[in-house]
């Protein structure tokens, strides 16, 4: 006999009720055939799952153990019967998203939209440095957007057939310390900053390489390039220990400055990823749209910014097609883009 939810039922039955009796009478079935199905079911688990007495069903150590296991799963299976019911009903599949995200300072906007947009959508997001990992679970299914960035012209991953757009173009900036000599400055040339420890954020991508030929550009070769964590950057540059490597829309961090750097040496770009033969293509124009508007929303809290992108249109919000993202960086050359790899 295989073991069903109906016999959970009758276990918990008799353990709520401590009585055979009680409990087939609360079943509406007769007491033979509820001692009956209670011999089989205990022959099915191997052990009697009740002492039994004068003064009633008592579980014992397997009795234990199935109840715990049923209090689980019949509301769990209720839930279940319940949702399916509301989604039966209501005609339509719920929205689903799933994101990836490297370090993105617009994810926690995007989502904010698209949860606020009724009928509730189903939206879950999942964190890496590695862009090259978030196309794989996007080509693979397991995730149904990414969310990167890449610095200069580089290409975005290519190898899993992905459709790329660009969501917006930023110049890196450098976040200082409030009572650095270069916070007063609107605009701070690279080569000023030569002596400076540098701090970024992690990646794979060529943005050490890109920071590398800026500053060879500017006359000198920089030290060493820590990568930490968003929270360690911050500390560090907090500390005076380093200076930091940052998105324009970076969310402004107390003590902390950003500044433009000089002749913008250094070019970020935002771009979301998805497989064009997925389920997911459909919803992509607005998720796309949703991103544009996620990326003007942050744009409120720096309004230095945002009066610098009036004056130089050919950065800022894009929408259009090539290959994006937090404190900055990433190892690794650039990439063919020669599309390749199907939906599985």
């Amino acid at each position: 006999m295989n073991l069903e939810l109906r016999h959970l039922r009758v276990v918990c039955a008799i353990a709520e009720t401590g009585s055979v009796t009680k409990a087939a009478s609360a079943l509406g079935l007769a007491q033979p055939a509820l001692t009956a199905q209670l011999q089989r079911i205990e022959r099915t688990l191997g052990g009697p799952l009740f002492e039994r007495d004068r003064r009633g069903a008592r579980p014992t150590v397997l009795g234990e153990l199935v109840l715990a296991r049923a209090r689980v799963l019949l509301p769990a299976m209720k839930g279940l019967q319940d949702e399916a019911a509301r989604l039966a009903g209501a005609g339509d599949a719920p929205r689903r998203y799933r994101f990836g995200g490297v370090n993105s300072p617009i994810l926690g906007r995007l989502v904010h939209r698209l949860a606020a947009d009724p009928p509730p959508a189903q939206i879950t997001t999942h964190a890496s440095w590695s862009a090259e990992e978030l196309t794989h679970l996007v080509a693979g299914g397991r995730l149904d957007f990414a969310l990167i960035g890449v610095c200069g012209d580089a290409a975005p991953p290519a190898e899993y057939g992905l459709s790329w757009r660009e969501v917006a173009v930023d110049p890196v900036l450098v976040m200082l310390p409030e009572q650095h000599p270069l916070a007063g400055r609107a605009e701070v040339p690279l080569t000023d900053l030569r002596r400076e420890q540098w701090v970024a954020a992690p990646g794979d991508g060529c943005f050490g390489d890109c920071f590398a030929a800026a500053c060879a550009r500017a006359g000198f070769t920089p030290r060493k390039l820590y990568e930490a964590d968003v929270r360690v950057c911050i500390d560090m540059v907090d500390s005076g220990e380093a200076v930091a490597l940052c998105q324009a829309t970076f969310r402004p961090v107390a003590g902390l400055v950003t500044r433009m750097l000089a002749g913008t040496p250094l070019r970020w770009r935002l771009m979301l990823g998805w497989h064009p033969d997925s389920p997911a293509a459909r919803d992509a124009e607005v998720v796309l749209e949703t991103a544009l508007a996620a990326y003007t929303d942050s744009l409120a809290a720096h309004p230095e910014y945002l009066s610098w992108l009036l004056r130089n249109p050919g950065f800022g919000a894009r929408g259009l097609t090539a290959a994006g993202s937090g404190p900055v960086s990433g190892r690794g050359a650039d990439r063919e883009t020669h599309p390749r790899g199907r939906w599985p």
